[in-house]
């Protein structure tokens, strides 16, 4: 005997239907909770990333998403952004980066977000967002949306599709990336600065000169007299804050981004300046993929590696530091980051670690 099943609910043609689009289980939980409680708003669904919400756009059709910022694989404003050039929605961005007037959030409605909220400090207040955004959302549904194509743009697919590469730089993150470049009395100059540095500093990406299996022995005796955690990088390494990696030896070393992780590259190839790993690879790849989230410096030295990735860093937004000829054991590398405009301060080594900090800041 078959037994026929009950038809699946369905959402109330009154209700908006929202899919909540955030990297974190907690705040996925919260939204939905609070949303649903407001009458007039169905959550339909949740998704913890760009690419599950890509599927659960055509599988749900809702009516309005909330959209984080600050997400793996894809940040929100690159998928709000190719979202709205294929498939547009009401997105109302939800993020701790939109706080009113921020540089996120006018980057956010530029891209095609009908509105947006800053999300609390703590996850657990968001029931006290819960009215604004509910507000939001409503209007949100009711907002026109069309398609939004960049000059020259082809035609894109129904939903977005994976970038074959890492984005460039976002306007604005939580987390910043320093930069530093040292060669000759670079191992005295850079001690100096890391055993300055709390426990809490920004994620570090350095290059010192030196020949392979030396920078491995650096790493290791850096670790255990810095507050932070010093390694030498291996392909892949996350740049968080609290830890600095250092460029191995005959290799080099490239920032990279996903979504709103920063991670670093090692790779092979030709000698920049003479030297591998180079300043100048590292800074160029800070200047296209942090962008004004970094700060540099270039430190004692010969020769001219990183005077230009120093410079566009600084045209990227960045803000940049050179050591001064004083306390220099070689004064090649920051003079000629100086003398071509890459270095917006010249400092005494004993004040780079303190300015190095209240500039990520």
């Amino acid at each position: 005997m078959l037994t026929t099943l009950p038809p699946k609910p369905t959402a109330d043609p009154r209700h908006v239907k929202v899919l909540i689009v955030d990297d974190s289980a907690v705040v996925r939980q919260l939204l939905s909770r609070e949303l649903s409680r407001h009458p007039g708003i169905m959550v339909v669904g949740t998704a913890a990333d760009p690419y599950i919400a890509r599927d659960k756009i055509i599988q749900l059709a809702p009516d309005v998403l909330t959209l984080d910022i600050e997400m793996p694989r894809m940040d929100g404003i690159t998928f709000l952004r190719k979202l709205m050039a294929s498939h547009p929605i009401p997105v109302v961005v939800v993020s701790s980066l939109t706080g009113e007037g921020t540089r996120t959030a006018i980057e956010a409605m530029s891209a095609g977000a009908v509105d947006v909220v800053c999300k609390p400090g703590s996850a657990y207040s968001i029931e006290n967002l819960s009215p604004v955004l509910a507000e939001k959302v409503r209007a949100a549904a009711r907002a026109r949306v069309a398609i939004r194509l960049a000059a020259g743009d082809p035609a894109r697919p129904a939903v977005p599709k994976a970038p074959a590469r890492a984005e460039a730089s976002m306007a604005v993150t939580t987390d910043k990336v320093i930069a530093l470049g040292a060669s000759t009395g670079g191992v005295q100059a850079l001690t100096e600065v890391l055993t300055a540095l709390p426990a809490t500093a920004p994620g570090i990406v350095l290059v010192q000169h030196m020949p392979a299996r030396f920078t491995a022995s650096f790493a290791e005796r850096l670790n255990t007299i810095c507050a932070v955690e010093v390694r030498e990088a291996v392909d892949g390494d996350s740049v968080i804050p609290g830890r600095v990696l250092i460029a191995p030896g005959g290799r080099h070393m490239r920032l990279r981004r996903s979504g709103a992780r920063y991670y670093v590259e090692v790779v092979d190839g030709p000698e920049v300046h003479h030297q591998k790993p180079s300043v100048e690879v590292l800074f160029d790849s800070v200047a296209k993929y942090a962008g004004a989230n970094a700060v540099g410096a270039i430190l004692t030295g010969m020769g001219a590696d990183g005077a230009q990735g120093l410079l566009n860093m600084r045209r990227a937004g960045a803000r940049t530091i050179a050591q001064d000829e004083a306390t220099s054991t070689v004064f090649g590398m920051p003079m000629e980051a100086i003398k071509c405009g890459g270095a917006e301060k010249v400092l005494p080594l004993e004040d780079v670690a303190r300015h190095l900090i209240q500039l990520a800041q």
